[in-house]
């Protein structure tokens, strides 16, 4: 298949399709209104499930059942209601549940904005549910990015038995790009799913699907048995692109749309004569704390560089080890950073005039 002009939530639902996805729940909320909306009519002619639940809460909790079910489940939504999913997600977590979430950002706190921005990052990194567990999130920079590792997400979700959130702002579900969405993407070795509540249709125990445990002494062996997991992506699953560092006096930090926008400014900045780089988080959970250790010794300075007042700032820091000098520039509220906006704060750590 050649490449095909497409919006970017579409063209994320159709990669879920294609991921062989076999059941949607979500309900209606901008800017990822258009990923439901055609998901509505074409997971029907592919024999699938489409469900717009009457909530978020309650889209979630269909999410749990069929995960548990063992169907690869996808549900999707915008700040304001992953939010409203973050006990479900505890839930799936606890029970070693695989799912897709896919995260179309918004401006926030509270009911925020429509425009797009990064935001969510502590609420998707962090755990926004209760208790000790982790989403495996991966934020691609392009739509073709996007489509390529929703593909790979039920792969990685199957495998590890936990969910995965992609992680976009509004700009990479409302904007147009040529995809190809025949790209092969890897497949991860997985195994049959024995532990699912099925209806018992293989010959074996009965499965039980759950996340209470009453004596601590099981919940303690339950979440350690977790860690051990989440140890595993850490030291295994990292993803990162490191970009233009040769004999790079600067680093600019920065995921999804803004790294594309930095892109365009460390071209400015060459033209000024400034040695400017990238390192671009495409996990951000794992954070990908290998890379700083990867730049080399003319690297001076970094830069974070988000569409929030400064949530990976605090991984920026602890991955840094105090090795060089952090600055930072934000824009939030929906503001999109322009890439002379980020030549100038290059400029002004780096002691250069002023790019007009």
């Amino acid at each position: 298949m050649s490449k095909v002009l497409m919006k970017g939530n579409e063209a994320m639902a159709l990669a879920a399709i294609k991921a062989d996805c076999d059941a949607f729940y979500g309900y209606p909320i901008t800017p990822q209104n258009e990923l439901p909306e055609y998901l509505s009519k074409h997971m029907s002619l592919h024999g699938k499930v489409f469900v717009q639940a009457e909530s978020e809460v309650a889209a979630i909790n269909m999410v749990y059942g069929a995960a548990g079910a063992g169907a690869r489940v996808l549900t999707s939504s915008s700040s304001p209601g992953i939010a409203l999913k973050q006990e479900g997600l505890s839930y799936m977590a606890g029970s070693e549940l695989p799912a897709v979430i896919i995260n179309v950002m918004r401006g926030g706190p509270g009911l925020g904005g429509i425009q797009p921005s990064q935001a969510d990052y502590k609420q998707i990194t962090r755990g926004g549910g209760n208790g000790d567990y982790y989403l495996y999130a991966l934020a691609p920079e392009t739509l073709q990015e996007a489509v390529d590792l929703i593909k790979e997400a039920f792969d990685i979700a199957d495998y590890f038995r936990n969910p995965v959130m992609i992680a976009v702002d509004g700009l990479i579900g409302q904007m147009m790009e040529p995809v190809d969405l025949d790209i092969e993407t890897p497949k991860w070795d997985l195994e049959p799913k024995t532990w699912a509540a099925d209806g018992n249709l293989i010959n074996r125990k009965k499965n039980i699907i759950n996340s209470l445990y009453l004596d601590p002494n099981d919940l303690e062996k339950h979440s350690f048995k977790l860690k051990e997991k989440y140890d595993e992506m850490r030291k295994n699953h990292q993803r990162y692109e490191l970009i233009n560092m040769e004999n790079a006096e600067i680093v600019i930090v920065a995921y999804g749309s803004t790294s594309r926008i930095a892109r365009s400014a460390i071209e400015i900045l060459s033209e000024k004569g400034i040695k400017c780089g990238i390192l671009r988080p495409i996990t951000l959970f794992p954070y990908p704390k290998k890379a700083f250790g990867e730049l080399p010794l003319t690297v001076k300075n970094l830069l974070v560089v988000e569409m929030s007042t400064g949530q990976m700032l605090d991984d920026v820091i602890i991955s840094n080890e105090c090795r060089l000098p952090i600055s930072f520039y934000g824009r939030a509220g929906g503001i999109v950073p322009e890439a002379e906006e980020i030549v100038n704060k290059v400029l002004e750590i780096v002691g250069g005039e002023k790019h007009e």
